[in-house]
């Protein structure tokens, strides 16, 4: 018998293994799966091996994910879960069940998620001379330059919206930053004292730097300790019993029937108008909010008991990342990456001959996109081209390659621009980018 006879020594052909792949035990759950990723990026804010300040970012990531998360996979979840005979998923469970998975999953996460702030990164920035200062420990001369900050600065534009018959719930933003105030007493109107609404516009900075008193220290306080402490000059004649932090997470997925569409561009605009006021999801809350008053939030929002989260620290965890912003310390960051250029396309190179030689593959991030620029940018001047096509997916506001397309267009070349409307949380701006591609005369495909 021949050595690489699969048979065995007795003749006979060897078993055939076969794999029901309708198992569910085989499959993982694909809104588990995110959420054990975010927990991967988690373990990055306590990777000690790591600059302190690339820490925080991390901290900062996972918990934008996780936003992301609630605003698209636990919205869609929900809308599932409420119609009858919905498809199960890979795994054998409906969309009920998997929302209690996450929910204990995510609890998790967010629980985690303070404790690292609160318990790892916080003395650990103070350690190396950063400090987020909380209300209790300012001093004097803190507290009288964040008082004329509070009245110079914020007093003007916030405005309090009192709760009674003829003033109903406000509308909230999606993921903005809110206070509800318990009140006593009578207002300058003579209305008794009961609940109010204190909203802090998104054009506000999350994090203040306090006056510097040495070069090596840094200060900061948050916006929503600062309202807090002066939250009382809103209502005057009145008494603050207690004043809360919450925010909103809503529905922000975007339903677009391509089959029952005739213009995908109007009908990502329509969509976008209403992804800032979506049907609610989650409720983050403070956790020295009462009950009674976060079950009040709770049926404001529609909500279930289930969809509150009371957390340790700022409901708005992410915006703690304008820190890193502030703070001059390389000691503490990453070392700046400079990418490498191919040695045919080193400045002052003819980058069309070095093409007629021979293809040239270019690997991001790890060599650089100069190259990729300027020959768009060169394509757009050079009198020789006749067209240039062009796929874009994400741009920033100020797109040096968007910039090159329109002067292409403008000088008389047929530009043609396929644009990805729907990548997701950038479609306002590549309806924007795609305006501008028309105005100046370049084809644009959706």
């Amino acid at each position: 018998m021949s050595p690489h006879d699969p048979r065995d020594p007795r003749g006979r052909e060897p078993a055939v293994t076969t794999v029901d792949l309708k198992n569910p035990s085989l499959y993982i759950n694909r809104e588990l799966g995110v959420l054990a990723f975010n927990q991967r990026v988690l373990e990055q804010a306590k990777d000690t091996r790591l600059p302190l300040l690339e820490r925080l970012r991390f901290l900062c990531i996972s918990s934008t994910n996780l936003d992301e998360f609630f605003e698209v996979r636990v919205a869609g979840l929900q809308q599932r879960a409420q119609v009858a005979g919905t498809a199960l998923a890979p795994d054998d469970k409906t969309a009920a069940e998997t929302l209690q998975a996450v929910r204990e999953e995510a609890l998790d996460l967010v629980s985690e998620q303070y404790r690292v702030l609160n318990e790892l990164l916080i003395p650990e920035l103070a350690a190396a001379r950063i400090h987020i200062i909380k209300r209790d420990n300012w001093t004097e001369a803190q507290d009288a330059w964040l008082r004329r900050y509070f009245e110079e600065e914020l007093l003007p534009i916030l405005s309090p919206l009192g709760l009674d018959p003829a003033h109903p719930f406000p509308r909230i933003l999606n993921k903005s930053l809110n206070f509800i105030v318990s009140l006593e007493g009578r207002d300058a109107f003579g209305r008794h004292g009961g609940m109010a609404i204190v909203q802090a516009p998104r054009a506000l900075a999350r994090v203040i730097a306090l006056p510097r008193t040495d070069r090596q220290t840094h200060e900061f306080v948050l916006l929503s300790s600062i309202i807090h402490a002066y939250v009382g000059q809103l209502f005057p004649g009145m008494k603050v019993l207690g004043c809360y932090q919450f925010r909103v997470t809503r529905n922000s997925d975007l339903f677009i029937d391509d089959d029952e569409i005739d213009d995908i561009l109007r009908a990502v605009q329509g969509e976008i108008a209403s992804r800032r006021y979506g049907d609610a999801v989650r409720l983050e809350v403070s956790s020295e909010c009462p009950e009674a008053t976060s079950g009040f939030l709770l049926r404001q929002f529609e909500l279930a008991a289930e969809d509150l989260y009371a957390v340790n620290g700022p409901v708005n965890l992410n915006r703690l990342g304008e820190i890193y912003d502030q703070i001059d310390r390389p000691d503490l960051k990453y070392p700046a990456f400079v990418p490498g250029t191919p040695r045919a396309l080193a400045p002052g190179a003819d980058l069309f001959a070095a093409i007629r030689r021979g293809d040239l593959l270019l690997h991001h991030p790890f060599e650089s996109f100069l190259p990729v620029v300027e020959f768009i940018q060169r394509a757009a001047a050079d009198p020789l081209v006749l067209a240039i096509k062009q796929t874009m997916y994400r741009s920033g506001p100020d797109s040096i390659i968007a910039d090159a397309l329109v002067q292409a267009a403008h000088a008389g070349k047929e530009v043609t621009v396929v644009i990805e409307l729907r990548a997701r949380f950038d479609e306002a701006a590549n309806i924007a980018l795609a305006n501008k591609l028309q105005e100046a005369g370049a084809h644009v495909l959706y």
